[in-house]
């Protein structure tokens, strides 16, 4: 495989060997993000060794950002849409040429297009990549300026004209200029440069804010005038597909948002009615999560062992629990990716499907019209399929179908709202499914959690009191030994100290002890007590091993697991 110019100067200097290179250049086209996001977002090179490695390999002077005064940078002579495409600021002109701050010097296509915008001359300068990223943010319009525009701006929008609209960018540049709209397409463009998973936009009898879910904790990032809630929440509803007349009842939505020359980044949106107007979030729907791999997740070499010797039996069932935003669709995908061949017939119905996974037949509930699970996975029967994801096994009518479907040979993917794995086995038999059903039909149950994942660059050994581990549940063998826990600090590259989360799994098969404990109807606890012996994980013990391995903090996972 052909390298960039940036990975042959990595490999040729050392600092990454030719096949992790190509690896990361790999995942990186597949993912469809950049190869420099890549390099440091895994931790493979850290921004400081690629800019010292960048500036010896081409040459180039090597600038720390945090030394320079942002308020004295030149403006206006390069498209800020350009310096966010590319991750680089403007620094100086002299004569015919711009001093420019770079990560990545052998970019020749950023070169290309900074000299065909300005008809001037490149002269790279090299920067580290995390701070050079924060910088181009900042420089980026703010959030206060476009509540300037918006308070002081023209509120007529035609929603009758955008009505066929299906993308957030539009053809009408009339619409384009309007305030809303560009307050709108920067909140989508900002939670997607901070990683968040949801937008908030929530009204008040006597303000408006919007919020971000960041590595699972919400943040106020923007006080918007009350003016605007009206407004925005027709224009999301008009790109959305949803009836903007109707106020009263809850609606969902989808809509597209173009983030460069060749990635599509889909959003689901739900209304809901409140006192003050409607609330409305966001859900960004990244089609890439699915393609990170098990490796990616979190899953220890044990929980990925019995997790893909399970899922690639030919029949039975595997359910994946947890609570809402726990990763559980992200789960389930991947093991979907993993199983999507060119051999294999795989269906699935949600409520809504929220990835798009090409292979794979994918049919959205709609209660409504009569398509409930019940009804898709009859359907599902009839169309000779080899897996089937039911998304949610919400009653006794859709379990029963999901369970006949394990039995009668085929592989049965879905999820269930419960604490861990043990409790998901008695919540079945409180839905009233016979207890030798449960028995033949489930091989697996996965539990999982989502806990917040420290920053390699800036975590810091804690010094934590021996009882305190004993109390947190650390078993005196985990004590012997030369490892430390870490806790947060905060730097640059991270949001408070976590950057990004892993999963926390209890992943337990069901062995023949266990099917006997369901067979007498035995409760959670028995059937806990039994996977324990059996070498089971419970998620507290999972979460501990992560703070072993030094992923996450101990006040991270206390705070995620319960015991």
């Amino acid at each position: 495989m052909a390298l960039p110019g940036l990975g042959r100067a990595l490999v040729s200097a050392g600092k990454l060997g030719q096949k992790a290179a190509e690896d990361l250049y790999r995942k990186a086209q597949s993912g469809r993000t950049s190869f420099i996001a890549e390099l440091t977002g895994s931790g493979a090179v850290s921004a400081s060794d690629l800019a010292h490695t960048m500036s010896v390999a081409f040459a180039a002077p090597l600038l720390d950002l945090d030394a320079i005064d942002v308020q004295r940078l030149p403006a206006g002579l390069l498209d800020p849409k350009i310096c966010a495409d590319y991750r680089i600021v403007v620094l100086s002109k002299r004569n015919n040429r711009l001093m420019v701050a770079t990560a990545d010097p052998a970019d020749q296509q950023a070169a290309e297009k900074i000299k065909f915008a300005t008809q001037m001359g490149v002269d790279w300068v090299i920067a580290e990549y995390d701070k050079l990223s924060k910088l181009v943010e900042t420089q980026t319009t703010s959030v206060n300026e476009t509540m300037d525009n918006i308070i002081g701006g023209d509120f007529e929008f035609d929603e009758v004209a955008t009505d066929a609209v299906s993308d957030v960018t539009d053809k009408s540049s009339e619409v384009d200029d309007a305030p809303v709209v560009k307050f709108l397409h920067k909140m989508l463009i900002d939670a997607f440069n901070m990683r968040a998973s949801d937008l908030h936009f929530e009204p008040y009898e006597h303000n408006y804010r919007v919020r971000f879910r960041v590595d699972g904790e919400l943040r106020e990032i923007a006080s918007p005038p009350i003016a605007i809630k009206d407004k925005l929440a027709s224009r999301i509803k008009v790109i959305s597909r949803m009836d903007i007349s109707e106020k009263r009842v809850p609606q969902d939505g989808r809509m597209k948002l173009k983030i460069g020359p060749d990635r599509v980044i889909d959003f689901r949106v739900s209304t809901l009615p409140t006192l003050f107007g409607e609330k409305i979030v966001i859900r960004i729907l990244d089609p890439s999560s699915a393609k990170v791999g098990i490796d990616a997740l979190g899953y220890e070499p044990e929980e990925k062992e019995r997790l893909m010797s399970a899922i690639v039996r030919p029949y039975g069932m595997v359910l994946v629990t947890g609570p809402t935003g726990s990763g559980k669709t992200v789960s389930l995908y991947t093991c979907l990716n993993i199983l999507n061949k060119p051999g294999i017939n795989i269906s699935t119905a949600e409520d809504p499907s929220e990835i798009n996974l090409p292979g794979v037949n994918q049919v959205n509930v709609n209660e409504k019209a009569g398509l409930t699970f019940a009804a898709a996975l009859k359907a599902f029967l009839r169309q000779d399929p080899d897996v089937i994801m039911v998304g949610e096994i919400r009653d006794l009518e859709t379990a029963d179908i999901s369970i006949k479907a394990a039995q009668t040979g085929h592989m049965v993917l879905s999820t269930l709202h419960t604490n861990d794995a043990p409790t998901t086995l008695t919540r079945m038999m409180n839905m009233g499914i016979p207890t030798f059903n449960i028995a033949s039909s489930v091989i697996l149950i996965t539990a999982q959690r989502l806990a917040r994942r420290l920053c390699g660059t800036c975590k810091a050994p804690l010094d934590v009191p021996r009882k305190a581990l004993v109390d947190a549940g650390f078993k005196s063998e985990d004590l012997d030994g030369t490892w430390t826990p870490y806790r947060p600090v905060g730097c640059s590259a991270c949001n408070n100290g976590y950057k990004g989360r892993v999963g926390i799994y209890q992943v337990m098969p069901i062995s023949e002890e266990i099917q006997r404990i369901i067979l007498r109807g035995g409760s959670a606890l028995d059937i806990a007590q039994q996977a324990s012996k059996e070498g089971v994980r419970t998620l507290r013990e999972s979460g501990l091993l992560k703070v072993k391995l030094g992923m996450t903090s101990l006040e991270e996972v206390l705070s995620v697991t319960n015991e």
